[in-house]
C-alpha cells in the first residue's frame, strides 16, 4: 500500500500488485461509484474535486464511496490545498485487467441510455 502525500495529509492507495479483481468489481457495482468512474473516464487524465460530482447523497455517504473506490485501486486521491482531488487509475486497471474498464464503461453507458438515465 502506498500513500499519496500533499499538504501534510496522506491517503493510502494499493500498489498495482495488490489490486484485486473482486475489489474492483465490488467498487464498480454501486451506481453512485459507477457515476464517479464514468465522469472521471469522460475527463481522461483529469483530477477532479469531490464536489465536482454532485452526488445526490450525504457528505458521509459520498466520502464512503470515494474511500471504496480508492481502497480498491480504481481511483487515486491527493490533497491540493483544501481540495481532495480524484483521478481514475486507468493505466493500472488496463494493465491488470485488459479491456475490463472499457467494457464496464460501455455497458454502463448502454444501460443508462436504455433506461433513459444518461446524463
Amino acid at each position: 500500500m502506498t500513500t499519496a502525500t500533499a499538504s501534510g495529509r496522506t491517503l493510502a492507495h494499493p500498489e498495482p500488485a495488490d489490486i484485486r479483481l473482486e475489489a474492483v468489481l465490488h467498487a464498480l457495482a454501486d451506481p453512485m461509484r459507477m457515476r464517479v468512474v464514468r465522469d472521471l473516464a469522460r475527463e481522461e487524465g483529469a483530477e477532479l474535486s469531490c464536489s465536482h460530482f454532485g452526488l445526490p447523497v450525504t457528505k458521509s455517504t459520498s466520502t464512503h464511496h470515494f474511500r471504496v473506490l480508492r481502497e480498491s485501486g480504481v481511483i487515486r486521491q491527493i490533497y491540493r490545498g483544501t481540495a481532495k482531488l480524484s483521478a481514475l487509475r486507468r493505466d493500472d486497471l488496463d494493465a491488470l485487467f485488459p479491456g475490463l474498464l472499457d467494457s464496464v464503461l460501455a455497458a454502463a453507458t448502454h444501460q443508462a441510455q436504455r433506461l433513459g438515465t444518461d446524463a
